[in-house]
């Protein structure tokens, strides 16, 4: 993934070639080196905005994990029945994975190797549990079928949704939108869970 030398360049930039280098090398696998020459900058350049890769790392994860958190402070997260504001955080993380999903991608393959990893694999667990808190409340309501396993169902929403990072790939022709996609989780998983 080499780019050609650029004149200028801004941190949102370097931090999507970071992000897409990450991606297609794997964190531990990519070097300053690498980043350096997929951005077409020096590493003195890449030095003088940020303290290293794993700076780059924070940043990227930051931006996937604000973008997950907003969700739940949104309205239609915070008001109405537990069964609607768990359909709505669904449709919404659906949504905000495309739209940040390089950086989502990258939250979702970090394995625990350096602080910001550990860092990032907690926030991740934190958010988990709030929708999972939803779940629970959900099924406590009566909204949910009895015969549905609420910690089980959990992990197969979470994988669902989750599993868009391996498979969506906005670019390719007749490709689904965030919303068609969103729609599709939200068919597939209530229609099971929802007691009628």
């Amino acid at each position: 993934m080499t780019m050609a030398k650029r004149d200028t360049y801004t941190p949102e930039s370097l931090l999507a070639v970071a992000v897409a280098v990450f991606n297609e090398r794997g964190y531990d696998g990519t070097s300053m080196e690498h980043l350096s020459r997929a951005a077409g900058i020096s590493k003195s350049s890449i030095y003088h905005h940020v303290k290293g890769k794993e700076e780059l790392l924070r940043l990227a994860i930051s931006r996937a994990l604000d973008g997950l958190f907003a969700v739940l402070d949104e309205p239609g997260a915070t008001g109405g029945r537990a069964v609607d504001r768990l359909e709505y955080v669904t449709r919404r993380t659906v949504e905000v994975l495309i739209a940040e999903l390089p950086y989502v991608t990258l939250l979702l393959r970090v394995r625990g190797n350096t602080d910001t990893e550990r860092w990032a694999m907690e926030r991740r667990r934190e958010f988990d549990h709030r929708v999972a808190a939803l779940l629970k409340e959900a099924a406590a309501d009566g909204d949910l079928r009895s015969d549905v396993d609420v910690r089980l169902a959990t992990r197969l929403l979470f994988g669902m949704i989750n599993s868009v990072v391996e498979w969506y790939r906005p670019q390719r022709r007749g490709a689904a939108t965030a919303q068609e996609v969103a729609d599709a989780v939200i068919l597939t998983a209530f229609a099971g869970l929802r007691d009628r």
